[in-house]
This record gives structure tokens, sequence and C-alpha cells, in this order.
């Protein structure tokens, strides 16, 4: 059996460009790409923590150390420049993966820069 599990979530980044006529879905800043582990053209889920919508896209390679979180094309509609969202990307797992399994949890600045990192996320109490 193989579950779908989080791979990796940039938390709290930033909107930069909503860009309606660009090709591609989400340029990400490439030096985050590389430290959650996400690669160009992979499948995300975009959670807009300021309107509520939430979608789906593909990563696009944006300029390194830029803190670019780009909506490209229809995605730019489901944003606006400001906007804080939760970029995540979920992959298949078999149950033996899952139960070694951590994703890669990165925590930003609203300057897009990395405030932390983690591999869990702590226990939510009453």
């Amino acid at each position: 059996m193989q579950n779908v599990m989080l791979k990796a979530k940039l938390h709290m980044a930033v909107v930069t460009h909503a860009v309606l006529n660009y090709e591609g879905s989400c340029a990400i800043d490439g030096n985050l790409l590389d430290m959650a582990g996400l690669r160009e053209y992979e499948q995300i889920q975009i959670y807009n923590k300021d309107n509520g919508a939430r979608f789906t896209t593909y990563i696009i390679r944006g300029e390194e150390g830029s803190g670019m979180i780009s909506m490209n094309g229809a995605a730019a509609r489901m944003v606006s420049e400001g906007d804080k969202v939760i970029i995540c990307a979920y992959a298949h797992y078999s149950e033996e993966e899952c139960a070694k399994h951590k994703p890669a949890l990165i925590y930003m600045n609203p300057d897009n820069t990395v405030s932390h990192s983690a591999n869990a996320i702590p226990v939510q109490v009453a």
C-alpha cells in the first residue's frame, strides 16, 4: 500500500509577484527549492492564508537569493502581492518508508528569508 504524505512545506511565504501573462505557474527562489528538496515542474498545493483560496499548480525555478514567490498564469488570479501562502508538496510512500519519513518544513520570515526549519510539527493541544 502507498500513502500520500507531506514531503515538504514552505510555511507563510509572501507572494512577491502575481503575473497573469507569464508561462508557468509558481516561480520559487531556487535556494528555497533546494532547501526543501523540491524540483522544477513538481506539483504543489498552495493555501492562501489571506483569502482562503486553495489550488494546485507546479513549480518553476526562480532566481536564487531573490526571495521570489511568483504566481503566474491562472494562479495569479488566486492571490494578491503580499498574501501569505503555505506551499506544500506531497509524495507517495510505502508503509516502511512512512515509518521513518520526516517532511522538510521551512518556516519563512516576512521577507521570504528562512526563519528556521524542522522535520516535525508540534503536537496540537486543546
